[in-house]
């Protein structure tokens, strides 16, 4: 399966993210990509974390949710909306909080997977500051899905989000649930990034015998903050099999479910497991 981890350099005006993903999206169908993934914040990333919470969606219906439904089935992609915000069940504008949301929807255009951010990012070096949980609500359960690729197989696929890459149990989790494939839209900061970004994302893919999408945002973005990018392709012995290091681009790389069977014949990792 031909697949293709989209990087981004969004900024703050939605209309603009949403060309610049079209016209990704369109190349890496034209290239003969399945499976697509945005990056964390591809619709915005604001001059204000605040900013997401007047774009954020009821979970069903929205501009944002109508584009990727429409992006899908014209493209024939699976595509994986990076994360956009969406308004809490239940919750009434103006909005204080909402939720960090990867959709997922099939080349029909129809919606297969909703996941919440799980785990939010707070950082403090006492020069540079984040912390998610101002504005955003966590989620709290995994989420998989099946996606059917063109060759006959069924390919089993754990969702996460950015911070979540730094917590192993997650991913244990897909794995243990039949995972093969583990997707990570995200926008890592150039200071971790730098420092952990691969090491995380080959590790996963090493302990779990899965390959590895992760979309990335890479540059300056209009607000001043500065994203690591690398997104890149990470086969089930953790091999990188394509990364781009800055700037917008689609990283393509083939996955082929006879390379993921034939590394866990070799180490059969997974079976051998005594705790969890």
């Amino acid at each position: 399966m031909k697949v293709a981890a989209i990087q981004m350099v969004s900024g703050s005006r939605v209309e603009d993210n949403l060309h610049r993903a079209q016209a990704l999206l369109a190349q890496a169908a034209q290239a003969g990509a399945e499976l697509a993934v945005l990056p964390e914040y591809f619709c915005l990333m604001g001059q204000r974390d605040t900013d997401k919470l007047a774009l954020a969606e009821p979970l069903g219906d929205g501009p944002i949710q109508r584009w990727l439904a429409d992006s899908a089935r014209a493209l024939g992609l699976w595509l994986v909306g990076g994360t956009l915000p969406l308004a809490p069940d239940g919750a009434a504008p103006p909005l204080t909080h909402c939720r960090n949301a990867t959709l997922v929807f099939s080349p029909a255009g129809e919606r297969v997977a909703v996941y919440d951010k799980i785990h939010l990012f707070q950082f403090d070096d006492g020069t540079r500051r984040y912390d998610e949980a101002a504005v955003l609500r966590p989620g709290r359960q995994p989420v998989r899905f099946d996606l059917p690729s063109r060759d006959g197989h069924r390919w089993r696929v754990g969702l996460s989000i950015c911070y979540d890459l730094r917590f192993p149990e997650l991913y244990r989790q897909h794995a243990a649930d039949g995972a093969e494939l583990l997707l990570v839209p995200s926008a890592f900061t150039h200071v971790t990034g730098q420092a952990h970004w691969e090491v995380l994302l080959r590790a996963r893919a090493i302990e779990n015998l899965c390959g590895v999408v992760a979309a990335a945002q890479g540059g300056t973005h209009d607000n001043g903050r500065r994203t690591w990018g690398h997104s890149m392709v990470v086969d089930p012995w953790g091999q990188v099999l394509a990364v781009q290091d800055e700037g917008a681009a689609v990283v393509l790389a083939e996955l082929e479910p006879a390379r993921l069977a034939a590394c866990r014949a070799r180490l059969p990792a997974l079976r051998h497991r005594v705790l969890g």
